[in-house]
Formats: structure tokens, C-alpha cells, sequence
């Protein structure tokens, strides 16, 4: 697994910004070496903002949106639509506004689906989904995302992997997780060996409530069961954005990068 780069930007705006410009590069090196790219991405409000700045940039037209496969870490289990998802969110954000092939589109399933309201039959079917898109080169039930974009709660949870549950002692791909401590409690989350199999892996984190969670991931001595971002790692980089107010208590030692 890759060390953790730390950048670091003004304020939340900047920092979705800056990101929403890496994630054109990134996309465009993917698509060129290979014809096509892959993304994950993550709700919350820096998430959304990372996709909206997207939108609003004219450099999105440089992305072949047709050989893009979007697919997502972590869903609350609710039906098609709610306000509440984070497919409705993207949707509203960025892929209502761009020219995707609908086919590699790949929301998690909702509750109107067909496994109606049991989150375990609907893990298993995104499992198998994403099973069906991993190549041989990949090594795994998997395919090798290009970028895998995640939030971090004040409790350093990731997708919905929260501290101590078994989730985060699980090696399928895809879990359905009851009892969630932040509402909705029922999600579909990745699991962390899903997440570990992004080549590159993006911590965004804004605001003095991410803090101490930013600090504890970035921390050695931090396990990924009680903290849940210290284990969010890249294959090839993994990279904690942050805005300067998430990046105020790093540990010591932490190569940072600020931006103007």
C-alpha cells in the first residue's frame, strides 16, 4: 500500500476545485493508456462539491465520458431518488450534465430494486456486478479503479464502514450494513479490501470537525478497525486533500503540501 501525500488548500471551495482539475487529469492519463477510466465516488458535502465544480469547469470536455465507468463506495439503502442518496446527489451534481453511457453508469441498488428492502441480496448483487467488470490484469473480484474518491467522518469512518463494526471485518466485496450509527442506519458499502484495490485513493476532508479524524488516519500507530481512514489506502498513491481547517492538527513528521 502507498504513503499518504497530504495537500492542503484555503478552504473547501478551493479545495474542491483543485480536485475537481486533478480528476480531469487523471482521467484523461487513464483513458489515453488505455481507452477507458474508472472512478468511485463518495457523497458528502466535499464530495458533491468536487463534482459540481466539475460540471462548472470547461475543462470536463477533455473526459471521453462514454468510456467512463462510474460506480460508488458506499449508498444509503433508501429508494431510487431520495434526496438522501448518493447516486441522487452525483446525479443532480455532475451525470444529469454530461454525455455518459448509461451502461457504465453502475448506481448501488435502492430499496424499490429487486431485492426490495434486504441490503445483503443487494450487496451480493453489486458484488457480482463488479466481479463481472474486473479483468484478469486486476487480480481480484474487483477491477483496479482509477480513482476512488472518499469522505471522512468526525468518527474516521469511510464509505460506511464505521469504527468497530464488522464490516470492517469482512473480505467480500460488497456488505449490506445494519445498525449504522449516523442515519439512515441501513447502507451497501464496500468493503476495505474493495477500497484498497483503487490504484490511487483521495481522503477529502473539510472543516475543524475532520480534524482529529484526519489526524488519527494519518497516525502509525492507527488500526483500521477503530479508525477506519487509516486503512484507506491506494495501490499506487493515495493522496488526503484536505482543506486547511481538516489539516489542523496533523501529526508530526506529515509531509504536507500547501497550495497558494
Amino acid at each position: 500500500m502507498s504513503t499518504p501525500t497530504v495537500l492542503i488548500h484555503r478552504d473547501q471551495e478551493l479545495l474542491a476545485k483543485a480536485a475537481a482539475a486533478r480528476l480531469v487529469t487523471r482521467i484523461v492519463d487513464a483513458q489515453a493508456a488505455r481507452g477507458t477510466a474508472s472512478v468511485v465516488l463518495t457523497g458528502g458535502g466535499v464530495g458533491t462539491a468536487v463534482l459540481s465544480a466539475l460540471n462548472a469547469t470547461p475543462a470536463r470536455d477533455a473526459i471521453d465520458w462514454h468510456k467512463l465507468d462510474i460506480w460508488w463506495g458506499d449508498e444509503r439503502f433508501l429508494p431510487t431518488g431520495d434526496p438522501e442518496r448518493n447516486e441522487t446527489g452525483a446525479r443532480a451534481a455532475l451525470l444529469d450534465h454530461v454525455d455518459l453511457d448509461p451502461a457504465r453508469v453502475h448506481p448501488m441498488p435502492a430499496t424499490n430494486g429487486p431485492d426490495g428492502a434486504d441490503p445483503e441480496a443487494a450487496a451480493a448483487r453489486y458484488a457480482e456486478e463488479l466481479r463481472r467488470a474486473a479483468r484478469p490484469e486486476d487480480h481480484g473480484p474487483v477491477p483496479s479503479f482509477d480513482v476512488l474518491m472518499l469522505g471522512v467522518g468526525p468518527d474516521a469512518h469511510v464509505a460506511s464502514l464505521f469504527p468497530g463494526m464488522p464490516a470492517l471485518y469482512d473480505d467480500r466485496p460488497v456488505v449490506g450494513v445494519r445498525g449504522a450509527p449516523k442515519p439512515p442506519p441501513t447502507r451497501i458499502s464496500l468493503t476495505m479490501p474493495s477500497l484498497r484495490a483503487a490504484r490511487d485513493v483521495w481522503v477529502l476532508a473539510a472543516g475543524e470537525s475532520k480534524a482529529k479524524a484526519v489526524r488519527l488516519g494519518l497516525s502509525p500507530e492507527a488500526g483500521p478497525v477503530q479508525v477506519p481512514v487509516a486503512g484507506a489506502r491506494g495501490r499506487r498513491s493515495t493522496l488526503f486533500l484536505l482543506d486547511r481547517a481538516a489539516a489542523a492538527e496533523l501529526p508530526r513528521g506529515i509531509e504536507r503540501i500547501a497550495s497558494p
